[in-house]
């Protein structure tokens, strides 16, 4: 076991304390408190760490991860807020998504801040609330950092960068009828009306094809009606989960949705946007020197909310994330700090 990597410790300390997204408080107070012992400058923000001289000159490059989780899964078999090593494993509730990135980007930050191009500033952002997509998560911090040339988010990639990301659209549907007796087969039947927009929803075709994305997704998942078995039913409510593309974006997605169906359609949000790292960017060809494989990610992150050039890179794998058992690898830490160092020493502007 690897147990002389000396952030080991940080990670399990931090994951003992419950950090469901919300309710971040005292994981935020522990880890600024740990920033303040290196005498970093930390500006705290709701529960949001911001680290770095905003005032500095130079171009602005930022490392963002998040402490928050999920609640836990049933199938636990420990307790998900005692962490636990287990050989070179390090169980526990958000050890992979996404205490692993924030210990590597920790590290790699504090290796890298003074070490980066001339005309480079780096910034160290631990978010809070992003597992709900949160108002005082990183939304509330990054209209105080100005234009940003880069961000490189910290998610469970294996370390591989992902250069695109899906976006997501949520819409609630309605269809009217008119209600009236099922025996004498009057009214109008809204589940009946409300088939044929869903089918028409599951019709829909995307030509255009994205470099790194799947095609788009429009399913329904949801629907509500009726009150009584022989009331023809006069309201049909249904859920439509829109997932979005580089091609196709939420606001695209909504227009050509709403083309096929005649219900009414009301997106719940339309802000978490797809996203896709222009092929000549400095991020792109820092990727092509460092020697890493490219890739398009079907999850969802912080990247949604960014304006800016990102990509998601960071220790660990997806499909651990999550679920009851997560657990990181110490090994998957050194490497990730090791890359995440590497990596800002191609970045180029």
């Amino acid at each position: 076991m690897s147990s002389q990597f000396p952030y080991t410790e940080l990670l399990l300390e931090m994951l003992s304390i419950p950090a469901v997204s919300r309710e971040e408080e005292k994981r935020a107070d522990f880890l600024e408190s740990y920033m303040k012992e290196l005498a970093w400058p930390v500006k705290r923000i709701y529960n949001n760490l911001l680290v770095g001289d905003l005032d500095a000159p130079g171009a602005s490059v930022l490392l963002n991860s998040h402490m928050d989780t999920v609640p836990p899964v049933e199938g636990w078999e420990s307790d998900p807020f005692i962490p636990l090593v287990h050989g070179e494993k390090i169980l526990g509730l958000g050890s992979n998504d996404a205490g692993a990135s924030v210990v590597s980007m920790l590290a790699a930050y504090n290796q890298m801040k003074d070490k980066l191009g001339k005309g480079i500033r780096l910034l160290l952002l631990i978010s809070a609330e992003e597992e709900v997509s949160g108002s005082r998560g990183i939304s509330a911090v990054l209209p105080m950092l100005g234009k940003l040339e880069a961000v490189i988010v910290g998610e469970p990639t294996g370390m591989a960068p992902a250069v695109a990301e899906r976006g997501l659209m949520v819409l609630d549907g309605e269809v009217r009828g008119k209600a009236g007796h099922a025996a004498r087969n009057e009214g109008e039947n809204a589940i009946y009306k409300a088939m044929k927009d869903m089918q028409a929803i599951a019709q829909l075709e995307f030509p255009e094809q994205s470099d790194w994305l799947p095609a788009p997704g429009a399913q329904v998942t949801m629907i509500s009606a009726g009150t009584r078995h022989n009331v023809v039913p006069d309201l049909c409510r249904y859920v439509v989960d829109v997932r979005s593309n580089d091609r196709y974006g939420n606001e695209r997605l909504l227009e050509m949705i709403r083309s096929v169906c005649s219900g009414e359609l009301i997106p719940r949000s339309t802000r978490l946007l797809s996203s896709g790292l222009d092929r000549d960017h400095f991020l792109m060809k820092a990727i092509r020197a460092a020697g890493l494989e490219p890739f398009g990610s079907s999850t969802l992150s912080d990247m949604a909310l960014i304006p800016f050039p990102s990509l998601k890179m960071g220790p660990g794998e997806s499909a651990r994330s999550h679920t009851a058992g997560e657990y990181i690898k110490i090994s998957e830490l050194e490497q990730g700090v090791e890359a995440y160092c590497q990596f800002l020493q191609h970045i180029e502007i």
